[in-house]
């Protein structure tokens, strides 16, 4: 599978609005850089109808003005994920290796080493660029479901602790992240407290608090086991089940927690 058959054929909505002028871009300067080793055929590439500098990429419509949310791809999911997390690795003014070996791991595990791999090249071009956060969320947001925004946030997260730690500034990016991408602010601790060990995270994780019943804590599983089902995630593909299946079993032990505490 040659890079351009891989980005042309795995892109819906993507290919438009900001994250569309990222990726033009990004691929652009890909094919400077490989048509000058002459590893690129360039008539093998997406079909576009828009420059922007360097890249490239296909002119749709304006996705603020669509009513109806079309249903996102594989591709349009892997993208984002690439571009928030750019975003996020760069939060702390460094580039730290930990954090792109685990992009790197992760994408492998998703997609199968050459998938993975054009997805990183893709990635580092990404990474030398500005990158407009709040236009891109709000692009995610019109045109993505929640569930998948929310496994949007779990990777993100997931880059975040990669090297040991989540800085305090990691921390507010993904936050503002989680704003622009129309995520709750209880949906958010929950999926951070999926990343961090203290007595209170199993409450966080199902949405409650110390002083919940019985009774509330069975009915915010079923809440939450609901919202975090891999089904939610099924259109974007297995590869992207697999980390709807983390947060899953992390309600799940949550929900166990409790009950050896309570006694239920």
């Amino acid at each position: 599978m040659s890079f351009a058959k891989w980005i042309g054929g795995a892109l819906g909505w993507s290919f438009g609005g900001p994250i569309g002028a990222i990726i033009g871009l990004a691929i652009g300067s890909l094919i400077d850089s490989t048509a000058q080793q002459g590893g690129f055929l360039l008539g093998d590439g997406p079909t576009t109808s828009k420059r922007s500098g360097r890249g490239t990429y296909r002119k749709t419509p304006n996705y603020e003005r669509q009513r109806q949310r079309p249903q996102t791809q594989s591709g349009d999911f892997e993208v984002s994920l690439l571009i928030l997390a750019s975003v996020v690795i760069k939060a702390d003014g460094v580039q730290d290796q930990k954090e792109l070996d685990f992009v790197r791991q992760q994408f492998v595990s998703m997609y199968g080493k050459e998938r993975a791999n054009h997805a990183f090249r893709l990635f580092k071009n990404i990474s030398q660029q500005q990158i407009p956060t709040r236009q891109v969320c709000l692009q995610i947001k019109q045109m993505m479901d929640h569930a998948s925004r929310l496994q949007l946030v779990h990777f993100l997260f997931g880059i975040a602790k990669a090297d040991g730690m989540v800085t305090e500034v990691e921390v507010t990016q993904i936050y503002t992240i989680c704003g622009y991408l129309g995520i709750s602010s209880r949906d958010y601790e929950s999926i951070k407290a999926m990343f961090y060990d203290s007595s209170d995270n199993a409450y966080k994780i199902l949405e409650i608090t110390k002083s919940a019943t019985v009774d509330e804590i069975k009915k915010a599983y079923r809440k939450m086991a609901k919202k975090y089902h891999p089904d939610k995630v099924i259109h974007l593909g297995k590869e992207h089940q697999k980390g709807a299946e983390e947060k899953f079993r992390q309600v799940q032990k949550a929900y166990e927690q409790l009950q050896k505490e309570r006694g239920f």
